[in-house]
């Protein structure tokens, strides 16, 4: 008999892809995800996932580069957020073509924080795409949602790790994979530093370039864009330090029987070019903890917690 699994994916912007690497895992050792809790990235994957068309969602982010990335940012550089998220979410909300939540064949739940009553919230009915959206607002990257008189940014605020919903499900066993784990990346898998401080340098230009059109003095347009910008990777580093110390806290509330951590420096935040070689890595972090838990045993990327 398959052995059940809760799963809760955290937040991490673009190094979410690697959930997909670590659902591939689990279901190719046969275990039968039978709920999944999930925040910012990963209520977008768990999401898909739990649609049943996490596929569509892997064959469309695979086949994006950088500059296809460029295209789908809707810069708004004077409004609450630098990207509005409309074109990306768009595409997301076509995808899902009108799901709701309570119709899905597997349990989810997607985390939101609700900045307009200071609390987090759990959507577990209504519409798919809208919870999704919400729980992935990153705060200085994409915009606020309005929702019910509500004002909803990404759940990592106050739960970047939201293991609590999993409990309810009564599966063998809850997982956990956590973003921002302070591990390194497997030597195996390490980049050639100098092609991805060039790929990385390509994006940036790119982006300010594209930024700059938001300003009028056009100038000054590249220093405003460089300063804007500079200050949106300080105020990411801000929330990536606000989301670690959180999730530990979380962890120690309600420990999981496996955590899983997946490297903080393996992705920026904004690097969502990277889809196949986030999911590879997903993956082969994940066989190696699961590796360990079977083995009873804990390892540098598997903590055995329950």
């Amino acid at each position: 008999m398959k052995k059940t699994v809760a799963l809760a994916l955290g937040s991490g912007a673009a190094r979410g892809y690697t959930h997909i690497g670590v659902i591939d895992a689990l279901e190719a050792r046969g275990y039968d995800i039978v709920m999944v809790s999930g925040c910012s990235m990963g209520a977008v994957v768990g999401g898909f996932y739990c649609a049943g068309q996490l596929d569509v969602y892997r064959d469309w982010v695979c086949g994006l580069k950088y500059l296809d990335v460029l295209k789908l940012v809707d810069l708004s550089l004077l409004s609450g957020g630098v990207i509005r998220g409309d074109r990306v979410f768009n595409i997301i909300s076509e995808m899902l073509n009108g799901r709701n939540i309570e119709e899905l064949p597997i349990p989810f739940t997607a985390v939101a924080t609700d900045l307009t009553n200071k609390k987090e919230i759990w959507f577990q009915r209504g519409s798919l795409q809208d919870a999704v959206r919400a729980s992935a607002a990153i705060p200085s990257l994409l915009s606020p949602v309005a929702n019910n008189g509500r004002l909803l940014v990404d759940g990592a605020v106050l739960n970047p790790l939201p293991i609590t919903p999993c409990v309810s499900a009564h599966a063998d066993f809850i997982i956990a994979v956590d973003l921002n784990a302070e591990v390194p990346v497997p030597k195996e898998l390490v980049i050639d530093p100098e092609n991805e401080r060039k790929e990385k340098q390509d994006w940036f230009n790119t982006l300010v370039d594209k930024a700059s059109q938001w300003f009028e003095n056009k100038n000054n347009a590249r220093k405003e864009a460089n300063d804007s910008l500079g200050k949106l990777d300080i105020l990411n580093q801000v929330f990536e330090v606000m989301s670690a110390s959180l999730t530990q806290y979380k962890i120690a509330g309600y420990p999981p029987d496996l955590l899983i951590k997946i490297p903080l420096n393996c992705c920026e935040v904004y690097e969502f070019y990277r889809a196949e070689e986030m999911i590879a890595l997903g993956r082969n972090i994940a066989d190696q903890a699961l590796d360990a838990f079977e083995a009873g045993n804990s390892s540098l990327y598997g903590q055995r917690m329950g």
